[in-house]
């Protein structure tokens, strides 16, 4: 499925002529952005509710590989 995002300003102007283009494709949806703000953006408590960025790879192990035996 695949969404066709109008913005909520834009709608009125755009909206009925993206559901038009797009009538005779069943795999395309055109819906109007309704969102006032960011959920990303929300202030929690001290700004407890903030992104956290971090690597989360695995740390390497320390050390070496032993040697190998030729035989």
């Amino acid at each position: 499925m695949i969404f066709c995002v109008v913005p909520e300003e834009l709608a009125p102007e755009l909206y009925d002529r993206m559901v038009a283009y797009y009538a005779d494709d069943p795999g395309v949806e055109v819906i109007i952005d309704r969102r006032k703000s960011e959920r990303r953006d929300a202030p929690g408590e001290n700004g407890a509710h903030r992104r956290e960025l971090r690597d989360r790879r695995r740390p390497r192990v320390p050390g070496e590989f032993p040697p190998l035996d030729p035989e």
